[in-house]
């Protein structure tokens, strides 16, 4: 199993958010760029990065860290938050990006986000399905829409999707545990998926749960933001 730090910008600073709410923002006082630095140092060799300015305006809004991040660390970086034009996920990819994670495109212009797919590569896109009670929800987890989770993951693993990025909103930021039982359903429903957890992570024992059941990777947050786990225990579980 992957470990994969999250970095969640807002004005060119991390931040953590509780069940994606804005006003639950907690500022962290560490320079995004050596925060990047400092898991690098510690042998992770990925980074999920999530532009929260960008998902409200539906376009990248805090590209500069990007692009600094990747010019400054080896880190393979996925980046995600309001890309829902094709000049948008060009400038991802041109700013250093290794992947871009697509959610509400995938649902608001799924021609769009099938194009990305074709063009860039299923090595290159990422599926952010972010469920609510098991409904799909997009914009920054601010509108749950109809869309049942596992059968919109599974319709885009049929168009060749490889990497589904999957968020319990109720368990992010938490620090309750992950959604096991959700995660187990869907690698059973979905094998050939390469699912990445994200949400609810509080100790090591969660991360271990996770590599029980299978999944690719996990995105973990808040659990080290807050020293709920440190930088050996995590980067233990990519070597």
């Amino acid at each position: 199993m992957e470990i994969i730090p999250a970095i969640d910008l807002i004005g060119g600073k991390c931040v953590r958010l509780s069940q994606g709410d804005y006003s639950s923002k907690k500022e962290y006082h560490d320079d995004p760029v050596e925060m990047a630095k400092r898991f690098e140092d510690a042998g992770i060799s990925r980074l999920h990065l999530v532009d929260l300015d960008g998902a409200k305006a539906k376009k990248i809004m805090n590209g500069e860290v990007l692009r600094n991040i990747s010019n400054q660390t080896s880190l393979r970086i996925d980046f995600g938050g309001g890309i829902q034009a094709d000049s948008e996920i060009q400038k991802a990819f041109d700013f250093g990006a290794s992947q871009v994670t697509g959610g509400s495109v995938a649902i608001k212009n799924r021609p769009l986000f099938e194009g990305w797919i074709e063009r860039f590569g299923a090595e290159s896109i990422i599926l952010g399905a972010d469920a609510k009670n098991r409904k799909i929800a997009v914009g920054g987890w601010e509108e749950t829409t109809e869309v049942d989770l596992i059968p919109f993951i599974k319709d885009f693993a049929s168009k060749g999707i490889k990497y589904v990025i999957c968020t319990d909103v109720a368990k992010d930021g938490l620090l309750q545990g992950p959604s096991l039982d959700l995660y187990r359903e869907i690698l059973q429903e979905i094998p050939d998926v390469n699912l990445i957890a994200s949400g609810g992570v509080s100790s090591v024992e969660d991360l271990e749960n996770l590599q029980k059941i299978g999944v690719y990777g996990t995105i973990v947050g808040k659990a080290y933001y807050e020293g709920r786990v440190s930088l050996d225990q995590l980067a233990a579980f990519n070597s």
